[in-house]
């Protein structure tokens, strides 16, 4: 059984999610930015892992693309201030102007870290999305 603190801290990482997925599609880079650790690595098909500055980077060079998506969580399971989550999503990417827009989709791995502040924030995310056929 769940004790209302492990349930205020899912809450709390769900919240998380749906701030995430809001500010994605707003193109709120500073707010997606405020959600991570400053020692996030992120793990995705193809790239060795990179942190938060390469994010940042990666994310502004992309600033005219618009993003629509979902996060179906599977499980959070909250380990003291630690914490992670699997969850399914799906993330469509359209370009500006004419180009043609790309899907993917897959599993995901996070690891949350709850700060001194008490806030949850992004600490590492393994991406396994893939292009939708």
């Amino acid at each position: 059984m769940k004790n209302n603190t492990m349930m205020d801290d899912e809450s709390a990482i769900r919240e998380l999610v749906d701030t995430w997925m809001v500010a994605t599609k707003a193109g709120d880079v500073q707010t997606i930015l405020n959600l991570m650790t400053d020692d996030v690595v992120f793990m995705v098909p193809g790239l060795e892992p990179f942190g938060k500055e390469v994010f940042k980077s990666a994310t502004e060079e992309m600033k005219n693309v618009r993003y629509e998506g979902t996060s179906d969580i599977k499980e959070i399971k909250v380990l003291g201030n630690w914490a992670y989550m699997r969850s399914h999503l799906k993330v469509r990417t359209v370009p500006p102007e004419g180009g043609s827009p790309v899907s993917r989709s897959g599993y995901t791995l996070t690891i949350f870290r709850k700060g001194p502040d008490g806030q949850w924030r992004l600490a590492r995310d393994a991406n396994l999305l893939t292009v939708d056929k």
